[in-house]
């Protein structure tokens, strides 16, 4: 991340991230991991929290002024329910086990809170240097990786009744190690946002957890109200005659 890519990254991801959750309310927004990134610095919240290990660097977590939480993202030490927004930088990827992580944000999470998930696209130029570069003994990228792709990630969150808001790929540039090789590509953003938009080499991806609930299935029969009329049965004639005698002690 202190490379030029690096940076780079950071740069594109930290501006989607201020754009999606600019607009998220709540009172509880809390960020895994990555404490190089402020996932949440342009959110309105109470309270910003960072979920941390304790062998993570406390320079980078007093950066921005985080309240560190110490916990893991798959038992997270929160209550049912009790969170609006959580974002994911590059957290499902470096997990040894994803569905756990994803199990446990639909646990905390409030219905109609919101999850962001950002992570590198194996279908890019970056996602091929990170493979190739394995085959020789020397990944580009951490090797304990593992790219997943957003389509995965969209299935997932839809078996957890998540609906889809928004979703946006970038960082089209090549990744090379030069600060000026670098910046001679920025062409490329633009024209990989038009023609090849879907292998930018980072994604980022938000979604909104939906409550279950009750449905009606069918048509609604209404019932009709029985008027005054149809709840006295009408009196018979010889009904009538036999009561006027009664009356009259005949």
């Amino acid at each position: 991340l202190e490379s030029p890519p690096g940076r780079y990254v950071l740069g594109w991801e930290q501006q989607c991230f201020d754009q999606i959750v600019a607009d998220v309310f709540g009172y509880h927004a809390i960020q895994i991991g990555l404490p190089q990134l402020n996932g949440l610095r342009e959110n309105r919240m109470p309270m910003h929290a960072l979920l941390t290990h304790a062998n993570d660097n406390r320079e980078l977590i007093n950066r921005f002024h985080w309240h560190p939480i110490e916990g893991s993202p798959t038992e997270m030490p929160f209550a049912n329910e009790s969170i609006d927004l959580i974002v994911l930088p590059h957290v499902l990827e470096f997990a040894s086990d994803p569905h756990q992580i994803l199990r446990e944000v639909d646990r905390v999470l409030r219905p109609e809170g919101r999850v962001v998930i950002s992570g590198f696209n194996p279908a890019s130029l970056w996602g091929a240097k990170q493979y190739l570069s394995r085959l020789i003994g020397n990944p580009y990228l951490p090797r304990d990786g593992q790219f997943i792709s957003l389509l995965r990630i969209k299935d997932w969150l839809q078996l957890l009744n998540y609906s889809l808001d928004r979703g946006h790929f970038g960082c089209y540039k090549l990744p090379l190690q030069g600060e000026s090789a670098m910046g001679r590509m920025n062409f490329l953003e633009p024209m990989g946002n038009r023609w090849w938009p879907i292998f930018g080499a980072v994604f980022i991806v938000s979604a909104i957890k939906r409550h279950q609930g009750m449905r009606l299935i069918g048509q609604v029969q209404k019932a009709r109200i029985p008027s005054i009329t149809q709840l006295t049965p009408a009196a018979e004639p010889n009904q009538l005659s036999s009561t006027h005698d009664a009356g009259s002690g005949k």
